[in-house]
């Protein structure tokens, strides 16, 4: 083996390792990135007040308006699918009887295992999905008093370890230090632009469903408000929610096409045409990249890592920027188009 395979293959190995020790320590080690991001977030607010303030009463200002947001945020989203697991519930029989008429039709054309399973079908499914979403979400609210545990504890230590690094690392602490504060800004521009985007989208998915007589049009508004901060898995269960509900409660395959249309058309235009123009060249990012990062911060930390997988990303093709040796990884899998190398002048004989 050459020199470089051995570097790329301990690489890979370092790099399995690592994620099965994230995989393992995830209870400890989820909280801890949840609560960088968080700091990252809220930091400008709390340097604001400790201009003014004393450092204990600005931190527990940013802590008391971190955790009104959060809990806003968290309130809301419970109310959405709470009131779709009530309409649910209340129209099971809907679903039942959809069930087995679209299994009839797929039985009619050959497909006997549809008709089989229609045998089996329970409304009752459904009802459990909404039930154990609603335990993913209480599982939330302990995660979340421990990562605001390790904000409050951050967020007074993040001036001195700031100070040290410059001091004690040389140039190396110095370019932590600007790796750090590019990611900090990079994560507050990632979430301004997700809230703006999730709450157009929200607006608009109200708006269509209301228009089209759906019942829970202000609760699919919200869930698409909610969903979005997730990548490409929010908004496709944002998208087929509406469309499910659609079909159960006017028994139309054409609304609910029409429905299902609709709402990747305000997915589209969200997601490819407004977003990559607010977010501009900062979070470029390879699309492959950000999928493959939702999937795989899925698998590692369940919902919690879809959420934070692409600012994991972004984390990390930052710091890969700040080192020569690494800056070609972050050209690689970042969205931006390089320009191409300018030709060699030919010098004249």
């Amino acid at each position: 083996m050459t020199a470089r395979a051995n570097a790329v293959f301990l690489g890979f190995i370092a790099f399995v390792l690592l994620a099965g020790a994230v995989y393992l320590a995830r209870q400890i080690v989820a909280p801890v990135a949840f609560a960088l991001f968080i700091m990252a977030l809220v930091w400008p607010l709390q340097l604001a007040l400790q201009r003014r303030l004393p450092a204990l009463v600005a931190m527990a200002i940013t802590l008391v308006a971190t955790i009104l947001v959060i809990a806003t945020l968290g309130y809301v989203t419970v109310w959405g699918f709470s009131q779709a697991g009530r309409w649910l519930i209340a129209n099971a029989a809907r679903f039942q009887t959809l069930y087995v008429e679209t299994a009839a039709r797929l039985e009619e054309i050959g497909l006997y295992s549809a008709g089989m399973l229609a045998d089996t079908f329970n409304a009752s499914w459904l009802i459990r999905f909404f039930q154990s979403l609603a335990g993913r979400l209480n599982g939330i609210i302990g995660f979340g008093v421990v990562t605001l545990i390790f904000v409050m504890l951050g967020l007074l230590e993040v001036g001195i370890v700031r100070a040290k690094l410059i001091a004690e690392a040389g140039e190396t602490g110095r370019k932590l230090v600007r790796a750090s504060a590019a990611t900090a800004a990079k994560f507050r521009t990632y979430m301004m632009v997700r809230t703006v985007m999730s709450v157009l989208t929200g607006v608009f998915v109200w708006a269509l469903t209301a228009g089209l007589g759906l019942d829970l049009a202000p609760a699919f508004g919200v869930i698409a408000f909610a969903l979005n901060y997730i990548p490409f898995i929010g908004p496709l269960v944002a998208t087929l929610l509406p469309t499910l509900f659609a079909l159960a409660q006017f028994g139309s395959w054409e609304t609910a096409v029409l429905v299902f249309l609709a709402m990747n058309v305000i997915q589209f235009f969200s997601g490819s045409y407004i977003e990559p123009r607010m977010a501009g060249r900062a979070l470029a990012i390879s699309p492959f990249l950000v999928l493959f990062a939702v999937f795989f911060w899925s698998f590692m930390w369940g919902l919690s890592g879809a959420f934070i997988g692409v600012p994991l990303v972004i984390a990390a093709l930052t710091f890969c920027e700040e080192g020569e040796s690494t800056r070609w990884i972050a050209r690689l899998l970042s969205g931006r188009q390089e320009p191409p190398p300018e030709p060699a002048q030919e010098t004249a004989a």
